[in-house]
């Protein structure tokens, strides 16, 4: 059976009056024990406040914006029975409300000066942080040689519940740091050194802060409800302001989160009050940066943590023998693996009758011999392509880089995919819609030499609006090409067939060209794409229509 009760605010030191910046639950959600509910931030730090038990939220009592102090009443809670606090044969005696006393502040040691000539070189060590040990070191906001002031924040730290940041007990110039992030700290441990003019009297160390400690009470009469365990003091109050210029100002919640994703804060700019980042802030980021395609930070990464493969020791199963990748393999490698990561692939399957113009092209081939060319099923290809882009352009643009806009293009020139020795690589021939079978066949026999020769210039594989990847000689029924980004089509080619069509009369043997068009889906649609590999169809079927 659960209990109605009302949670409200534990001690928070001596703060008063502090803003909500979050609330993490809502009515009807189930929370644990220790669960953040809500984050306040003041002038000197942020922090998130768990629930003391678990059990269903009913309703809350407060909303973003509030400003509240101890005491407060934060919201309603279904808790749970097995929540509730243990008789008290077996559990230490708990004070009333009022039965607290505050322990006497001991000031910290001042910091321990080296003589060194005109200057002192003192070490500044972590002063009195509360209750918290073991604390990582999540930001560090000064550099060696940098000047710094009285009271500017020097590094910050993060427990579960609670970002701070630690200021400087005097002014001077950085020597040395002697933490790094990652770093677990504790109170007294050195943070760095700082040279400061001799005889400069040092800032005094801030006071401990507070420790709000139970007295003994009386045991609990029988029938009497149990009391909430004494408050905890979550944050020292002592620490100073955030300063100006702060690399990231997100709640704990938020920066736990943005660490899930492997996203940077410094990259994401804040909505919320004073520029906080808020985690809307940290999906829009992610959302935008996969929309707008651009490549990531590092090269072939996401601005996001993605799983990584495990380390086998295959040698373990019998000989091996590693060889490694060529310059063009690891290259395309990376591009293709950050375009199927950023790209939103759909697939259209459509096949193409060209059984009366492969018997065209057989027929030509002795005059194109007669006039230095290898007249192939690609540059008629490459012919009704273009034109299919011409009546649809729409499939030859490309996302600006926001992903709010699309560049239209007025001119088509074709990448097309070439398997050379040393890796795939993807030549470009230009104003494809302006040349003739002839040339386009000419310039696929120079492009394909300049290939398997390892001659390409980078200009030859610049410029493409749209990709084709034939592997008709090769075999295959079908593929997923991927889309060659920032190109938002491409379509693949697989080696035709004889098959048997029905005509309206009888069953006639075609010749079936199988067609696989990939496409950027933020772009393309589906009917689109059909209607695309529909217009190839009839173009590849019947050459007069590339007259029309």
């Amino acid at each position: 059976m659960a209990n109605l009760e009302t949670i409200l605010l534990p001690d928070i030191g001596d703060f008063a009056e502090v803003e909500i910046i979050e609330i993490l639950v809502a009515p009807g959600d189930r929370i644990e024990p220790e669960q953040s509910i809500l984050t306040l931030e003041s002038d000197k730090a942020t922090m998130d406040i768990p629930a003391p038990c678990g059990g269903v939220v009913k309703g809350l009592l407060v909303k973003v914006g509030d400003k509240i102090a101890t005491g407060s009443p934060l919201l309603t809670l279904a808790a749970d029975d097995a929540d509730q606090a243990p008789p008290v044969d077996a559990a230490p005696p708990r004070p009333p409300a009022a039965a607290t006393h505050t322990a006497t502040p001991t000031p910290a040691p001042a910091p321990a000066p080296t003589k060194g000539g005109a200057t002192e070189t003192v070490s500044v060590l972590l002063p009195d942080i509360g209750d918290f040990a073991d604390v990582p070191v999540i930001e560090i906001l000064v550099a060696l040689g940098e000047r710094i002031a009285v009271d500017q924040s020097i590094l910050t730290l993060e427990t579960d519940k609670a970002t701070m940041e630690v200021p400087s007990p005097q002014a001077g110039v950085v020597e040395g740091v002697a933490v790094q992030v990652g770093d677990k700290l504790s109170q007294g441990d050195l943070i760095l050194t700082l040279k400061v003019e001799a005889g400069a009297a040092a800032t005094p160390a801030a006071p401990a802060p507070s420790v709000t400690t139970p007295t003994a009470a009386p045991a609990r009469a029988p029938g009497e409800a149990a009391p909430r365990p004494a408050p905890v003091t979550l944050l020292p109050a002592d620490l100073a302001a955030i300063a100006t210029g702060r690399k990231a100002h997100a709640s704990p919640s938020v920066r736990r989160f943005a660490r899930e994703l492997g996203v940077e804060l410094g990259r994401v700019k804040g909505s919320g009050p004073k520029n906080r980042i808020l985690k809307e802030d940290v999906q829009g980021y992610v959302k935008h940066t996969l929309a707008q395609g651009a490549p990531a930070p590092a090269a072939g990464a996401l601005p996001f943590a993605l799983p990584a493969a495990p380390t086998v020791d295959f040698a373990k199963f019998g000989p091996v023998e590693t060889q490694e990748l060529s310059r063009i393999q690891k290259i395309s490698g990376r591009h293709l693996h950050r375009c199927w990561l950023s790209v939103p692939h759909v697939t259209q399957f459509d096949e193409a009758d060209i059984t009366e113009l492969e018997a065209f092209r057989k027929g030509q081939q002795g005059a194109a011999e007669a006039d230095g060319v290898k007249l192939t099923f690609l540059p008629f290809l490459l012919k009704a392509v273009a034109t299919a882009l011409e009546r649809m352009p729409r499939l030859k643009s490309s996302l600006t880089p926001d992903g709010e806009s699309l560049v239209m293009k007025r001119y088509t020139h074709i990448g097309v995919a070439v398997d050379t020795p040393n890796g795939l690589v993807v030549p470009v021939v230009r104003d494809v819609d302006k040349k003739g079978v002839y040339d386009l066949a000419r310039d696929l026999m120079e492009l394909s030499k300049k290939a398997r020769d390892g001659t390409l210039l980078a200009g030859d594989m610049q410029g493409g609006c749209f990709t084709i990847s034939s592997l008709g000689g090769l075999g295959g029924t079908a593929f997923t090409p991927i889309v060659n980004a920032p190109e938002v089509a491409i379509l693949g080619v697989s080696r035709s067939a004889m098959k048997p069509i029905w005509n309206g009369k009888e069953f006639a043997p075609r010749l079936m060209l199988p067609l696989s068009l990939s496409y950027d889906h933020r772009v393309i649609d589906g009917a689109m794409g059909a209607r695309f590999t529909t217009l190839l169809g009839q173009l590849l079927g019947d050459i007069r229509r590339l007259l029309l």
